[in-house]
């Protein structure tokens, strides 16, 4: 017996204590990451009457609309509604999108909150995320034969997402950057380099492991500087006029400066491009001709940018128009953006949501409040277990799923106290 007691013991001390303040803090930030996702979309009422939503959480039914098959999204009352035994992708978010719920794009299901739809929505936009493929590699996330520990990333113009070994330079800490421009997009608006000379967060990698190419600054890179007042994209050569030579060297001096793209602080950075935004205005009215007439880099990777950065966009009529032309007006609103999305939801949990279990224990005695914490455990515990089916079938757990559970639980419990035996010493 002494020595079953000594191992109940040495295991005892060797199980992780986990006060309440512990469990509820853990609890609270599962609960902020869940309202931060759904952006305080409406679990209840189809999102298709609002028409296309600013940004809002999507899912695509690989049940409904398999590969080979039309791409669809629909919302996230839907996704329980109507499609809550299927298997369902979880998109994030998508910027104007209306729910495709029922629409001809399904063969089979009508819509039970809204079947009153147009047979499509024509402004909507969609890739391969919606068959559950993502990034330039085309494959799932999670991926079963991807070994490589990797975080994807969100494009803020394509809103694709890429795996961070596949950007082309390797991403700064996630909490140095707030939003990511993949390739494609950087040369698709490449007015955006103009920019990321100044702006953007870039950290380069002295390892030649194939991420990052061209960190001195020469090869495949192109260097925009002005002639003759115009601006025309050349390719760096080794036989630079000398003149040139001390500007490359200045561009590879900020280039090779972390994490940003120039040798100042961020604040100083920010502050010394505000005055010369600034001073653009006062002189062209455009910010971006002032930055053109620098010299500045493209490359082919992503870049990263800092939290703001959209503001110091030029609005002038010209770019305006240019960013209308390209289909990236977004940029241009302050709501647009992820962060404001997620804040919305977290305003929405804070104005809605009280903590009646707080108000409890603060009324209790201690042993009260132990047995409440372990019957808070054990509920924790075999929800967990319960969920986890469904998440391993890909299913989503409706109402009378979480009905069924909770009547089981009470009935575990009457058994258990039922069966207990009480002792007086």
């Amino acid at each position: 017996m002494a020595g079953a007691e000594g191992s109940a013991g040495r295991q005892s001390e060797l199980e992780p204590v986990v006060s309440l303040v512990d469990v509820l803090e853990e609890d609270e930030e599962l609960e902020n990451e869940a309202c931060a996702v759904l952006g305080g979309s409406d679990s209840e009422k189809c999102s298709y009457s609002q028409g296309s939503v600013k940004r809002q959480a999507l899912y695509a039914c690989s049940t409904c609309t398999p590969e080979g098959e039309e791409p669809a999204g629909i919302c996230l009352a839907c996704s329980y509604e109507c499609h809550g035994s299927h298997k369902l992708f979880e998109l994030y978010t998508k910027r104007n999108f209306r729910c495709d719920c029922g629409n001809s794009k399904f063969k089979t299901l009508e819509c039970k909150l809204l079947p009153d739809k147009a047979k499509v929505n024509s402004g909507n936009k969609y890739n391969d995320n919606f068959f559950g493929l993502y990034c330039i590699c085309k494959r799932p996330y999670p991926d079963p034969e991807d070994e490589i520990p990797d975080e994807m990333i969100q494009c803020v113009v394509c809103e694709d997402w890429f795996h961070g070994r596949h950007l082309g330079a390797i991403p700064p800490e996630s909490g140095d950057f707030q939003e990511m421009v993949c390739q494609a997009c950087m040369k698709r608006c490449s007015f955006l380099w103009a920019y990321a000379a100044q702006l953007a967060v870039t950290k380069i990698s002295t390892e030649d492991d194939g991420l990052v190419r061209n960190i001195d600054g020469i090869g495949d890179q192109e260097v925009i500087k002005p002639e003759n007042g115009e601006h025309q994209d050349s390719t760096l050569k080794e036989d630079v006029p000398e003149q040139g030579k001390d500007d490359v060297q200045e561009v590879k001096a900020e280039q090779n400066s972390e994490p940003c793209a120039s040798s100042s602080s961020e604040s100083d950075l920010q502050t010394v491009f505000k005055n010369e935004s600034l001073n653009a205005e006062s002189k062209s009215g455009c910010r971006l001709q002032e930055l053109k007439a620098k010299q500045f880099i493209k490359k082919d990777t992503a870049t990263y940018w800092p939290l703001n950065w959209r503001s110091k966009l030029c609005t002038c009529q010209d770019c305006m128009k240019m960013y209308g032309d390209l289909d990236v007006l977004f940029l241009t609103d302050e709501y647009d953006t992820v962060l404001a999305y997620e804040n919305k939801g977290k305003i929405a949990q804070a104005t809605d949501s009280s903590d009646p279990l707080m108000d409890t224990l603060s009324s209790m005695n201690r042993v009260q409040q132990v047995e409440l914490i372990c019957e808070y455990n054990d509920l924790k515990t075999e929800l967990k277990d319960y969920l986890k089916r469904f998440a391993d079938e890909g299913t989503v757990v409706k109402r009378e799923d979480i009905q069924q559970f909770f009547e089981e639980f009470q009935s575990k419990k009457r058994r258990r106290v039922d069966g207990m035996q009480y002792y007086c010493s």
